[in-house]
């Protein structure tokens, strides 16, 4: 276990994951939406995709998608088709008139757990700048030399320390006061997401290559 370079790439992880990007929109509007249960259930789901961008990178299809343009601008049309659906959704949100989510029932949420999961895993799954960065963790970060069983455990701390993230973000923002401000402001939060979607689609429909 070479320690020196799993503590670079467990810090170019945060980096990443805590930057602002659509799963940090799709976990904002669920907290605010749907509450704290939902929005945790979409924390697994962003995690758990984490494992598919791993997996074809320990397989080496990420060299594969990377060098093959069609197959790649595919994946990358896919998600931005993807990501303006979701920018659609945010930005024609009307103000609700409903109080604050409370978790302490099931009834407030407006879509299922299998649902939140599935927003998730595609939002993180479809990231074409997800395959471009794990390309580069596993071909220029990552030595030649450390086994696979290795690289598999950085694979799943990725994984795991991604789920945590997006749960502890969850948790955050679904302290009562932040809740409640959240749905005050619940309108132009909308607004915010749904722009910050559409400049992640806009970047990976024309500015996402290889």
């Amino acid at each position: 276990m070479n320690w020196t370079e799993f503590a670079t790439l467990a810090t170019i992880h945060f980096l990443a994951v805590a930057s602002p990007g659509p799963d940090f929109a799709v976990i904002v509007r669920h907290s605010m939406h749907h509450g704290k249960n939902i929005a945790l259930v979409t924390s697994l789901g962003i995690g758990l995709a984490i494992l598919v961008h791993v997996a074809y990178s320990l397989l080496g299809v990420s060299l594969i998608i990377a060098t093959t343009p069609w197959l790649f601008s595919t994946i990358k049309y896919a998600a931005g088709a993807y990501l303006l659906y979701l920018a659609y959704g945010a930005l024609t949100a009307q103000a609700s008139g409903k109080s604050a989510p409370d978790d302490s029932t099931e009834t407030q949420s407006t879509i299922t757990k299998r649902k939140a999961f599935s927003v998730g895993f595609i939002t993180n799954g479809l990231n074409p700048k997800a395959t471009l960065f794990f390309l580069s963790i596993f071909t220029l970060v990552i030595s030649p030399d450390t086994p696979f069983t290795i690289k598999a455990f950085y694979g799943g701390y990725f994984a795991v320390a991604t789920t945590l993230w997006f749960c502890f973000l969850t948790l955050l923002l679904n302290i009562r006061s932040v809740r409640e401000w959240l749905h005050r402001c619940g309108y132009w939060v909308d607004k915010m997401m749904g722009v910050l979607l559409l400049i992640v689609a806009a970047n990976v429909l024309f500015f996402a290559h290889v």
